[in-house]
């Protein structure tokens, strides 16, 4: 009997709670002037902003098919996933792939290819030989792409930097300075300077020789980023709940608030300067120095190559990568990752191109960047005249990430972007670095695999001809017709 009573008051103060919460809800929504929805159905009206939310993700699970969700489709992702996991990339009953749509990418076939015995390991290349002291020998086609410590988390940086080490693979710091965890790997590292020069800055946020050549011991090449995929003409955004204690102490920045670069470094204005600096970062350091930048039109190319030759080799950077609209991983405006930037598909053929017309291309080493996340991607990249291929998110994707598209919000459920430490322990680095060296090391594999089809010994022997693309009619015209190479201007030599 008491027990009855107990649960007939308990159940009272519950129901009269709910009501009473309900009142409250219904005057506020019915008074509120910012939601037309509420206004005209309050409370109920609720459920489609909690649909809407849900949208999302019900479209990835449930409603969109392998090859249509966007930024990267499930059956690229699964693709990536695969190799990661070292489960091979062989599937049943033929591929999804549509070889009519436009920008299809068909590989030309050899009747005879190349055999087991015939094959050639894929060479590596260097870095800066003959202008920095201390070049840099890169033995993998596919490294990874610059990701701030900041922008993901501790236990990604160390599954990245061991995975790489495996690999064989180099690692991008990104803009956000160098920290403890990429060094736990021993892989090679590429220290990135961005606009707030985080990680190299004095006391005043000016660029530190001091800073740069305790950093030359133990990096193996530097990267100006002029710019990026995801925001071209904007410096890079860390949310201020992103910005620890830690990541405050590695960018020299204060904790808690939000680290926004300036859209351009303070002391490059122009070509020249850019030139000035490349130089000077060689000689003090030693070590290669390359530029990083999206690019938007070829007057970028023609500076570059202009001064170089008015100047001297010397003065050129070691290397470049072009970075593609296509976004990255890193926060960024819509506006600008939606229209700013020409795709990679566009920029790569006209960098190489500019580069051989002015007799750079054996100068500079080229580095492919924009969502080249698959090994026919990567094969497309060298085909067309690049010499690495970078990636930040199949990289991502080989620490688990599943596209929640939170990366800006600190909440990744799979502890890849995220500082909260009970995410984090979604990502376990014993197990994910062995993914990441998996992925580096499929993706060779799998390139290389696509360049004996087609009948050379290997990746680098890829050239135009051997890549077709489909266009709006459904036909497909080979990349050395759609982009014949140049010849190389005769130049005076100089002074």
């Amino acid at each position: 009997m008491l027990v009855e009573v107990l649960s007939y008051g308990i159940g009272t103060v519950i129901g009269f709670a709910l009501i009473v919460v309900l009142v409250f809800v219904f005057v506020r929504d019915i008074t509120q002037k910012r939601h037309s929805v509420l206004r005209s159905y309050p409370v109920v009206g609720r459920l489609r902003f909690f649909f809407e939310q849900l949208g999302e993700y019900f479209r990835q699970y449930f409603f969109m098919g392998d090859r249509e969700e966007m930024p990267f489709n499930r059956a690229t992702r699964a693709w990536v996933y695969r190799l990661a996991k070292n489960e091979g990339g062989t599937i049943g009953f033929g591929s999804t792939y549509d070889i009519n749509a436009p920008g299809a990418l068909v590989f030309v076939n050899h009747p005879f290819p190349v055999l087991e015995e015939e094959r050639l390991p894929t060479p590596p290349l260097v870095l800066g030989e003959g202008f920095a002291r201390e070049p840099l020998e890169a033995r993998s086609i596919v490294n990874v792409s610059g990701m701030s410590y900041g922008a993901i988390s501790a236990p990604a940086v160390r599954a990245l930097s061991r995975g790489a080490a495996v690999a064989g693979c180099w690692l991008d710091t990104g803009e956000g300075g160098l920290s403890p965890y990429h060094l736990e790997g021993g892989c090679d590292l590429i220290m990135q300077i961005g606009t707030a020069k985080y990680g190299v800055r004095d006391a005043e946020g000016n660029l530190s020789p001091e800073r740069l050549l305790e950093l030359a011991r133990v990096v193996k090449a530097f990267e100006i980023k002029l710019s990026q995929g995801a925001k071209p003409g904007k410096g890079g955004v860390l949310p201020a709940k992103k910005v620890t204690a830690e990541i405050a102490r590695i960018r020299g920045i204060p904790e808690g608030r939000d680290s926004i670069s300036p859209n351009r470094h303070r002391d490059i204005s122009n070509m020249a300067e850019l030139l000035d600096r490349i130089a000077w970062i060689r000689d003090l350091t030693g070590r290669p120095v390359g530029v990083k930048t999206a690019i938007g039109g070829w007057r970028f190319l023609h500076e570059l190559a202009e001064q170089v030759h008015r100047r001297g080799l010397e003065f050129a950077p070691d290397f470049l990568v072009v970075d593609g609209g296509e976004g990255g991983s890193g926060a960024a405006p819509q506006a600008l990752a939606d229209h700013m930037s020409l795709s990679i598909k566009e920029a790569l053929p006209r960098v190489v191109d500019a580069l051989i017309e002015a007799g750079l291309k054996n100068r500079i080493r080229v580095v492919a960047s924009g969502k080249l996340v698959t090994p026919a991607q990567a094969a497309w990249a060298l085909a067309v005249g690049a010499d690495f291929v970078n990636t930040a998110r199949g990289f991502m994707f080989a620490l688990g990430c599943i596209q929640a598209l939170r990366c800006h919000q600190n909440t990744c459920p799979t502890g890849v972007t995220t500082h909260n430490k009970r995410l984090q322990r979604a990502l376990v680095v014993e197990e994910k670095y062995l993914r990441v060296a998996n992925y580096a090391l499929n993706m060779n594999r799998e390139i290389d695999m696509i360049a004996h089809s087609c009948g050379v010994r290997h990746a680098r022997e890829l050239r135009r001809e051997h890549v077709r693309m489909v266009q709006a009619n459904q036909q497909s015209v080979a990349l050395n017709m759609l982009y014949p190479y140049p010849e190389p201007k005769a130049r005076a030599k100089a002074a």
